[in-house]
Parts: C-alpha cells; structure tokens; sequence
C-alpha cells in the first residue's frame, strides 16, 4: 500500500473514531481494556526483539511510559460519563482533545530529545506509547471514578440508576436522575 493511501486509511479511521466519541457510545470493560491491553502488549514485544538495549534506553522507556500514562489519566479525567437508557455512556469533550493534542505535542517532544541523546529507536514503540496512554484514561476511568463498590461501573451492559459526572477536579459526583 502506498504511503498516501496509508496516510488517507489512517485520517478515514481518525475521523470516524472523532466522530463516535464526540456523540457518545455506550462505556464497557471489554471495549475499554482489550485494545490498551493489546497495543502495550505489542509494544512491549517490539522491545523485546529489541537487542542491545542499555540502561539510558531502559530507564528512558520507563519515563516515558511514565509521562503517557500520566497524560492518559488526565484525558481520561475529562471524559463525560452519562446514563442513557440504563446504560454508561462515554463523551470527550473538547478538554478531552485539548488534553490529546497536548499529550501528542509532548510525546513528540520527548522522542526528538530521545533522538538527539542518542537512545535507540527500538527503544521507542509507538505502539507502546499509545497503549499506556490509553491505559492511563482506562485506569482512571475504573479506579479513581468508579471506587470497588460503587453502583455505577462499566460493565458488558452497565446498568445504573444514577448518572456520574466528573467535576472541575476530576472527581466524581454522583447525582440523582429526576
């Protein structure tokens, strides 16, 4: 495939993806695990095959998964959580994409040092950043809003009787449907 056709397949993915989560769809474990999950495992199997590593390349990797796990809990913050028809739903915001695009301007800033310090660019899986980014809003999103035992989890079909908001602090407020 040439460059441009991947370049367009990739906008084509983007856009659609833009577009689901700005309407909104239903919020489910699988939905939001299995691809993290997926993308850091492929990652981390990158830098395996990686030989010759050493210690500045190891440490460097740490941080930066680190930084994107860091940025991915701040987006995931921003996440709006509603209730549809007895069912969790997740919106981005605008804060949601501000936060994305500052997250991708500071990666990129943290590969160009990378780079110029000499580190191996095996040592930098993209597909690794992505994975613990996303991991990041993943965790935030089952642990710091959703406490064990709070009624309103994502599930296969999370039901709820109440709809969850995040509040200016990224905390969770839950208020009763009228």
């Amino acid at each position: 495939m040439n460059t441009w056709m991947h370049m367009a397949l990739i906008a084509a993915v983007v856009v659609v993806v833009v577009v689901r989560r700005l309407r909104g769809e239903p919020l489910n474990a699988r939905d939001l695990f299995a691809p993290p999950v997926v993308l850091t495992g492929l990652g981390l199997w990158a830098l395996s095959q990686e030989h010759g590593l050493r210690t500045g390349d190891c440490v460097w990797v740490a941080a930066g998964a680190a930084l994107g796990t860091a940025f991915g809990a701040l987006r995931g913050a921003t996440i709006r959580l509603d209730e549809r028809d007895g069912v969790l739903w997740q919106r981005y915001t605008g804060w949601t994409f501000l936060v994305a695009v500052l997250s991708l301007a500071v990666m990129a800033g943290f590969a160009v040092l990378a780079e110029r310090n000499g580190l191996a660019p095996g040592a930098r899986p993209v597909q690794l950043s992505i994975g613990v980014g996303f991991l990041g809003g993943r965790w935030w999103s089952a642990t710091v809003r959703f406490p064990p035992g709070s009624r309103s989890r994502p599930s296969g079909g999370a039901r709820t009787r109440r709809s969850v908001r995040t509040g200016s602090a990224g905390n969770c407020s839950a208020e009763p449907r009228s």
